[in-house]
């Protein structure tokens, strides 16, 4: 297994497919939000049949969805002030930097 990562490389990677992040980040987390209150009512059933994990793994859903809106608000607002700062030196004509 150690040599099946080496050896030439026979194709360049393909550009990232950029979308609607935020949004989709912000609506995942609601789902598992949602989801995770509509169990809440029947929380005995799942008990009693030991599937407890299912709301916990809703909530849990929920909680890094939090972090993940807080991660992709971060980098899009980054890539905003690199495009920003690359449309500002195009225009005042200074040399890019590599």
């Amino acid at each position: 297994m150690a040599g099946f990562f080496t050896g030439p490389i026979k194709h360049e990677a393909p550009e990232p497919l950029e979308g609607p992040v935020v949004p989709t980040i912000v609506g995942g987390t609601i789902i598992w939000f949602v989801l995770f209150l509509v169990q809440l009512p029947f929380y005995g059933w799942f008990d009693d049949h030991g599937h407890t994990w299912w709301v916990w793994t809703c909530l849990a859903g929920g909680g890094l969805g939090l972090i993940g809106i807080w991660y992709v608000r971060g980098r899009d607002a980054a890539l905003k002030r690199a495009a920003a700062l690359e449309a500002e030196r195009e225009t005042s004509g200074e040399p890019q930097s590599p």
